[in-house]
């Protein structure tokens, strides 16, 4: 019997595990020995790995294969699927590629394929897509993530960068030993902290929190749930009205500019447009200063909580955290700018453990002590086709062709959309208002996905070609965001007929005339090793020595050596603001951007302002109202693995569970455990209650992840049985400037189910005709 560390490896986004396999499966996945804090999502894929919801050869939809494209697209979601051959399915994939390019052109394929898929850094689904579909013309791509997409509109504007900065947050190392007072917009959600993209060796958010508590910094929580906060901190729990932070961050900056605590010199040498923003605060623009006492009315907590707060952050060494679910609201890129603003005012942007993070523990890697390994990608080729869309606006795109929308700064157009293509992605997990994005799914003319198991998207796909998983697959976990490099083992074989993403466009590549462009002449193991030693080249140039590539598969990670000093952001630019200005036209921290200013967007204007959300508690018509928080879930990553024993584990009455204040579960007549309609104009959803006095009365929360299925999926607007909040969420961007999504400005409303509901269907596979 091989000891632990003697079995292979694999890696995920929720982490890094040894596996035990018998008999051609794996059984077990065992903790990997430098990870303390391992995640238990990834067990998750043990019990569906050879489940019956794995699609074990290509399919295609009964009315597509019988009638051809753009026919009964309303029974997408409800037809059977007919089992092909691969060669018969690719001929059916391929030439419908070429019917789509020649008439219609390559903009009219969609394949913004958002999704995180595998860990491995050459069979990550979308780079494939990519490159597939640009060896044959091209095609419309989306821009930016839903995690933060107002972030990465606005911060370039104010920093010259967002990406330079979120990969470079000031390190838990500098902050244990510098900072004094750590206030946290939205929280340090440790559940979230189980995730990197790209797969990680250790887990340690929460082992620094807590070393970060024991090192005396207090902890100032802002949020309306108080678990965004791990208990053991001793933390404070401030719980302002969701969507309300950036007027508290205007409260916090007038108290600092009244009370001659702003620091004037740092403004004057590191910032732009202070002055602007001054004239905001005092009301001088719209007559209405942005007093503590103005805030606190916004926000629905006490003035003096707010002086009190700006006056010790004045005090201290401060670190302020934005959370990326403060930009998933309306006009979301706000709070960052405004907290971008306030730090400015405190004068500690580039001290150790001062200034401002963008979310820790939004991810594993915020705030990591680590040396960035220079990754090289697989390559996806120049894409000749310049439309794109925003990422959240898919179903813009599908409902509204050849009609303009504004995207930071300039107006572009949409392209009439004919074929979809998925890899790697779920819209029917991360998009906003579903019932909308139904309608706007009837559009195309023909949707090709690759799945491993009969999820939401496959279901409503036309064709679905089966990939594998990565336990079936060889892979180098190899990222940016964490100094492990793992060698991802091929654990098991393929199954049934499924095959990776690179065989499938490998073979679709040969059927359009473009195999050696595609494949680069080389085979998936030549691609692993050229990823590899382009790396370690890399690496040499910087200083870190990597194995010879036959010696890393033979030890199986290798860990990159950590800088010697902690990280801390922005401080070569508070060392030398000349030498290291910033990508800014100023070359300074902009609180006022003229170039922002010149957009003329009403809805963004060129500093940090309030603006009032679309729904939220503080709206008269909203007052009676639960104002839904979507957050992330603690079982699973986005939906993966929604099927699977972990998450199953936490569904109550086989459905999510909705978190309610006692006092608001007592006016409704609600107790714990009972089945509830979640409800409001735009659809509906079953949910199961968990009474919850950690979270703020006129709050509900409800994490997304739960496979959509609809009671009646030939009817729009039917609830969904399974609980996913995505059909209550509204489907609008964060302003002109961002156009990000705003799923965290939702009210709705909640009563008992009285009687009989359907049962649960998501995880059972769609009719199969053989």
């Amino acid at each position: 019997m091989p000891t632990n560390v003697d079995l292979p490896l694999t890696s995920a986004h929720w982490g890094t595990y040894r596996a035990r396999v018998r008999n051609g499966r794996v059984e077990e996945l065992l903790a990997f020995e430098h990870d303390s804090d391992s995640s238990p999502i990834g067990h998750g894929i043990l019990d569906v790995q050879h489940g019956p919801m794995r699609i074990d050869t290509p399919m295609v939809r009964e009315s597509w294969l019988k009638e051809g494209p753009n026919i009964k697209n309303h029974l997408r979601g409800v037809d059977p699927f007919v089992s092909v051959s691969w060669d018969e399915a690719e001929t059916l994939v391929s030439e419908e590629l070429r019917r789509v390019s020649k008439s219609f052109g390559n903009s009219a394929i969609f394949a913004g394929s958002y999704g995180w898929s595998s860990a491995g850094r050459f069979h990550h689904a979308q780079s494939q897509l990519h490159r597939f579909l640009n060896c044959i013309g091209g095609y419309t791509k989306s821009k930016f993530t839903y995690s933060f997409a107002a972030a990465e509109a606005i911060v370039p504007h104010i920093l010259g960068s967002y990406r330079a900065f979120l990969d470079t947050c000031t390190s838990w190392d500098s902050i244990i030993e510098n900072t004094d007072l750590f206030v946290c917009f939205g929280g340090i959600p440790l559940k979230n902290g189980q995730i990197c993209q790209g797969g990680t060796g250790s887990h340690y958010q929460k082992e620094k929190l807590i070393e970060a508590a024991r090192a005396k910094i207090s902890f100032v929580n802002i949020s309306p749930i108080k678990s965004d906060l791990l208990d053991d901190t001793g933390g404070t729990w401030l719980a302002p009205r969701p969507n309300t932070d950036t007027a508290l961050l205007l409260g916090i900056a007038y108290t600092l500019l009244n009370d001659d605590l702003a620091d004037l010199k740092f403004l004057e040498n590191y910032t732009e447009g202070f002055e602007k923003f001054i004239s905001y605060l005092l009301g001088e623009n719209d007559g209405i200063p942005k007093t503590s006492e103005w805030a606190a009315e916004v926000c629905g907590i006490m003035s003096s909580e707010i002086t009190s707060l700006a006056r010790q952050m004045a005090a201290n060494r401060t670190m302020i955290s934005v959370s990326w679910s403060l930009t998933r609201q309306d006009h979301g890129e706000q709070p960052f700018w405004a907290a971008i603003a306030v730090a400015s005012m405190l004068g500690q942007i580039g001290l150790p453990g001062g200034g401002f993070g963008f979310g820790y523990s939004a991810v594993n890697h915020i705030g990591g002590q680590f040396t960035i390994p220079p990754a090289v990608p697989f390559p996806q080729g120049n894409n000749s086709i310049k439309s794109f869309i925003p990422v959240a606006r898919i179903s813009d795109l599908l409902l509204h062709p050849n009609e303009t929308f504004d995207f930071d700064g300039r107006k572009y157009e949409y392209p009439d959309t004919k074929l979809m293509y998925w890899a790697g992605g779920n819209p029917f997990h991360h998009h906003q208002d579903l019932n909308r994005l139904m309608r706007a799914w009837q559009k195309p003319e023909t949707i090709i996905s690759h799945e491993w198991c009969w999820n939401s998207l496959a279901k409503r796909s036309d064709i679905v070609l089966p990939c594998t998983t990565p336990l079936e697959r060889e892979d180098i976990a190899l990222t940016p965001r964490d100094p492990y490099v793992i060698h991802m083992a091929k654990l098991t074989e393929p199954f049934a007929q499924s095959r990776d993403d690179f065989e499938i466009f490998k073979s679709l590549a040969q059927h359009m005339g473009v195999e050696e462009d595609f494949t680069g002449g080389r085979t998936a193991s030549e691609w692993l090793q050229w990823i590899y030693d382009g790396t370690r080249e890399n690496a040499l140039n910087m200083g870190q020595e990597m194995p010879s590539y036959a010696d890393f598969l033979k030890q199986g990670w290798i860990k990159f050596r950590a800088p010697e000093r902690p990280i801390v952001m922005l401080e070569d630019f508070r060392l030398d603001p000349i030498k290291n200005r910033l990508g800014t036209p100023s070359g300074k921290i902009e609180i006022f951007s003229s170039t922002v200013a010149g957009f003329q967007y009403e809805d963004c204007p060129g500093f940090p302002v309030w603006k009032e959300p679309c729904e939220w508690l503080g709206r008269a018509k909203n007052q009676d109202g639960l104002h839904l928080i979507s957050n992330q879930p603690k079982d699973k990553l986005h939906s993966q693995l929604d099927h699977g024993s972990v998450s199953q584990a936490n569904k109550i009455n086989g459905r999510e569970p909705i978190h309610i204040h006692p006092d608001d579960a007592k006016f409704r007549l609600l107790k714990n455990g009972d089945l509830v309609k979640v409800f409001n104009s735009r659809g509906s959803c079953f949910a199961s209650v968990t009474l919850d006095s950690n979270i703020r009365e006129g709050v509900v929360q409800m994490s997304t992840g739960a496979w959509y299925d609809p009671v009646d999926p030939k009817e729009l607007f039917s609830s969904c049985k399974n609980g996913n909040p995505n059909v209550l969420t509204p489907d609008k961007g964060t302003s002109k400037l961002g156009q990000g999504p705003i799923a965290h400005s939702c009210m709705v409303e909640i009563k008992k189910v009285e009687g009989d509901v359907d049962t649960v269907t998501a995880y059972k596979p769609p009719e199969i005709l053989r």
